[in-house]
């Protein structure tokens, strides 16, 4: 595995949410505010941050079964979510904070280690070279 850079995770609003427009947010800010669920445990915990750093329960959303839907539940104002930055742009009806105090994500190239393909080699090279320290939403 190679880890190219670390992505901080983001929350998405709609515009009109009481967080929308303001330079960042903390867990504390959300407390009671429903994140979409997804059905995977591990993934859910992860992009909840579930459970909390204090050990309480994130609060509960809607299941959802695509991105696209957990996108809709926020630019409805049903829920908010947790994101990577990289996902800036989302809709025009959505928009996103920066979350203080929450680990980022990593964006990594992983192959198998027994893998000897030279296109698998020049991909994970050509992307340690040009994505190593890229920042979020930036085009390459």
């Amino acid at each position: 595995m190679t880890v190219l850079y670390a992505e901080p995770r983001v929350l998405a609003v709609a515009l009109d949410h009481r967080l929308a427009g303001k330079e960042s947010v903390a867990l504390d800010d959300i407390a009671d505010e429903p994140l979409p669920r997804v059905a995977d445990p591990a993934w859910d915990a992860y992009w909840r941050i579930d459970p909390r750093p204090d050990g309480r329960p994130a609060p509960d959303g809607p299941l959802v079964h695509a991105a696209e839907d957990k996108i809709e539940l926020v630019a409805s104002g049903q829920a908010v979510a947790i994101v990577p930055a990289g996902a800036r742009g989302l809709r025009p009806d959505v928009t996103t904070v920066r979350l203080d105090g929450v680990a980022p994500g990593h964006v990594v190239v992983a192959v198998r280690a027994d893998d000897r393909s030279r296109l698998v080699a020049d991909f994970r090279d050509l992307a340690r070279r040009h994505l190593v320290g890229a920042e979020p939403g930036r085009q390459h």
